[in-house]
């Protein structure tokens, strides 16, 4: 009883603040983000409740014993945070925690971006209902924007709350469990406010970094074959990605009327579908990107590509570079404290 009081006064406690910070023409939004997060939290269990009770399935009993291998090697080898995250287990009864809405002007690849009390600014804008982030992602569309709404299976509160385990990724393989819950927990080891590409990034190293080293210490021949075959096509993927994010840049930036680089960039983005299909044919008909194909492709789609990967390289220089995990958060610590210009150039020497 006492953990559930806790969980509910800090979920009113969040929710206050962000109402009081927020301005009226927000309330709306604060509102169905602090009832999201309060309803998370009051869903979540201990782990080690859920693996005594005999109603818990064998399967989810097996992923939850996973989970608690993960998290004692995500703090015993990667030095991630030692506290109630992912000790928990929500069962959850849609398809994905959130709904992200991305949006982009229909003649550039910078996505807009949206302020918050304590996250600052990032590039999207998240909804625990998908018909809300639909409707507002028509309203950006009717204004001119290109807009995807992207569900999201996992989210980081930063360390103001203990994140729990989710039933939208429980059921994944082994390797990406893994790789979630480091990308999720390095959230809370640094972050920079208003530089999303710094935050993903490093967050993308970490989880990178500590699977390579959880999959070498797990010994399993065919989970190292089944994520080898997974790194190559995500190596690939992104590479489609990033070319025709190119063209769709130079497009946006060369000559001639905005008539004629909209007609260019829908041929462009018919050449990214098409190449997909060719590269989804060698990989054996894999369909695992199906679904980022599924809707009319837009600049919202390839926005937030860089985002996530373009610093990728900069951070795993800095790490080889560092005594251990711990030398490298404390590193990367230091460079969240500079300003977003001594930040960049920083990792641009790296890169």
């Amino acid at each position: 009883m006492r953990r559930t009081r806790l969980t509910y006064w800090r979920a009113g406690l969040a929710a206050s603040t962000c109402l009081a910070l927020s301005g009226c023409n927000s309330l709306g939004y604060y509102a169905q983000a602090a009832h999201g997060q309060f309803s998370l939290l009051a869903q979540a269990r201990p782990i080690t409740e859920w693996l005594q009770d005999p109603a818990t399935s064998p399967r989810l009993h097996s992923q939850l014993e996973l989970v608690q291998n993960i998290r004692q090697f995500s703090i015993r080898t990667l030095a991630l945070p030692d506290n109630g995250s992912y000790r928990s287990y929500a069962q959850l009864t849609r398809p994905f925690v959130v709904w992200n809405v991305v949006a982009a002007p229909a003649l550039s690849l910078d996505a807009r971006q949206w302020c918050f009390p304590i996250a600052g600014c990032v590039n999207y804008r998240g909804y625990y209902d998908q018909k809300e982030a639909q409707a507002y992602a028509d309203g950006l569309a009717q204004a001119g924007d290109d807009v995807q709404v992207l569900g999201v299976p996992a989210y980081s509160t930063l360390g103001w709350f203990n994140d729990p385990v989710l039933s939208t990724f429980i059921n994944y393989p082994a390797g990406e469990v893994a790789r979630l819950i480091f990308h999720e927990l390095a959230h809370q080891v640094a972050y920079a406010k208003d530089d999303s590409q710094f935050n993903e990034s490093f967050a993308t190293a970490v989880e990178e970094l500590g699977l390579e080293r959880w999959l070498a210490a797990h010994g399993d021949p065919a989970l190292n074959q089944a994520y080898q075959r997974f790194a190559e096509r995500k190596k690939e993927f992104l590479a489609l990605l990033l070319k025709y994010r190119a063209q769709l840049q130079a497009n946006y930036q060369g000559a001639g009327s905005d008539q004629e680089k909209l007609r260019r960039k829908a041929e462009i983005f018919a050449a990214l579908r098409s190449e997909y299909q060719e590269r989804k044919a060698v990989w054996g008909g894999f369909a695992g990107y199906d679904r980022w194909f599924a809707g009319t492709l837009s600049n919202a789609h390839l926005a937030l590509v860089a985002t996530y990967n373009e610093r990728v390289p900069a951070f795993k220089a800095l790490f080889a570079r560092s005594r251990d995990f711990s030398d490298f958060y404390r590193q990367v610590k230091v460079l969240a404290k500079q300003s977003k210009e001594a930040r960049s150039a920083a990792l641009d020497d790296l890169q």
